[in-house]
């Protein structure tokens, strides 16, 4: 169960009407009516609690689990334990993720952890010449500077800094500490403390006797439905804007450099690091700690695995992976052949044929 000084918790609900919420159907013979209280892990989950299985690893758990109902795919439901009630899912993990937030609507939104009502604090520093429109929270020790204009149903939280001319679209989150210039940021956004959007892009003309600074001409663009993570930074363009395109999801620790556009529906993961002027296509996914040279295009669709460098253009729909990125195949491929060649020098060492 979660904390509920952290967490507030709704319902209960029937099984039937979580099903019409969560993408997914009553299994024949489960009963409709039962009452249906939390989610729960499969090994922890008892009376009046639904968990899910998607993930073929946990099938021993699902078969001593003691929870009321768990979401499953059609291929798991024959071993399915006595007595637990299914919701059959395309999608298990997803139907998992709209059941919990019917019980915990809140966990998804950070104001609901940092911030209060929607108010406007005493101890916020905001500009006589910013528009803040009804509804809007700025929170203590908060500074929205001149020019901004912050939307309806926006929380700036305390100690955020919103630069000079940026723009915050409604229902969009400010986190603690994190500060935001040069600037346009859409509905719904969410930018996790410790967040930098804006500053400047890296770029300088090398040479003796000074590296000469170019300025960074560009601007920020966030569309619909970002999330960033904590301690994430974002910069700005040289000239061409940085763009992220709506509905992509930032982890926390990643670096975006300037003049980057994403596309929509991307994935980023921990410790990832775009270099200027990559172009990322539509739900793109970066596996974590992957490195991308500037100047490179991933197509649509692409992926590239964990811990990976870029640094060729990646046609659409390709998966990667290694040092540097190359196909998944031809990557195993050789990983296999090393491991191979790996043993056989060993044996020869032990035999006392190696050199």
């Amino acid at each position: 169960m979660a904390d509920p000084r952290f967490f507030h918790k709704e319902g209960p609900f029937t099984l039937g009407d979580l099903a019409s919420r969560i993408e997914a159907t009553v299994h024949t013979g489960s009963d409709k009516t039962v009452s249906i209280q939390d989610v729960a892990p499969l090994d922890t989950a008892g009376v009046g609690e639904i968990s899910f299985l998607d993930n073929p690893k946990y099938v021993d758990a699902f078969a001593a689990t003691a929870a009321t109902a768990c979401i499953v795919g059609r291929k798991f439901i024959e071993k399915a334990p006595d007595g637990v009630a299914l919701l059959v899912s395309d999608q298990p993990y997803r139907s998992y993720a709209l059941a919990a937030q019917c019980f915990y609507p809140g966990s998804c939104r950070p104001s609901d952890t940092y911030g209060d009502a929607a108010t406007m604090s005493a101890g916020a520093h905001v500009h006589v010449s910013a528009k803040i429109a009804d509804g809007a929270t700025i929170e203590p020790g908060a500074v929205v500077s001149a020019g901004c204009e912050i939307g309806s149903g926006a929380v700036i939280s305390s100690n955020a800094v919103v630069a000079k001319g940026t723009t915050v679209g409604r229902d969009s989150y400010i986190g603690p500490g994190a500060s935001v210039s040069h600037a346009h940021v859409g509905d719904r956004v969410i930018i996790h403390a410790g967040v930098r959007i804006g500053q400047d892009g890296f770029g300088f003309a090398m040479g003796l006797p000074t590296h000469e600074k170019i300025p960074q001409l560009g601007r920020v663009i966030i569309q619909d439905d970002v999330e960033i993570g904590a301690n994430s930074t974002i910069d700005r363009g040289a000239g061409p804007d940085t763009i992220i395109g709506a509905g992509t999801k930032i982890d926390n620790l990643v670096q975006i450099g300037h003049n980057v556009v994403i596309g929509q529906g991307c994935i980023i993961v921990a410790q990832s690091g775009l270099a200027g002027s990559g172009e990322l296509g539509d739900y793109v996914a970066l596996g974590a700690r992957v490195g991308m040279l500037g100047h490179i295009k991933l197509g649509d669709g692409v992926q590239i695995a964990s811990r990976s460098s870029v640094i060729h253009d990646v046609p659409a729909g390709a998966r990667w992976g290694g040092t540097p990125a190359r196909p998944v195949r031809e990557w195993q491929r050789e990983l296999i052949a090393l491991q191979k060649m790996a043993k056989e020098y060993g044996k020869r060492k032990s035999s006392g044929d190696g050199n």
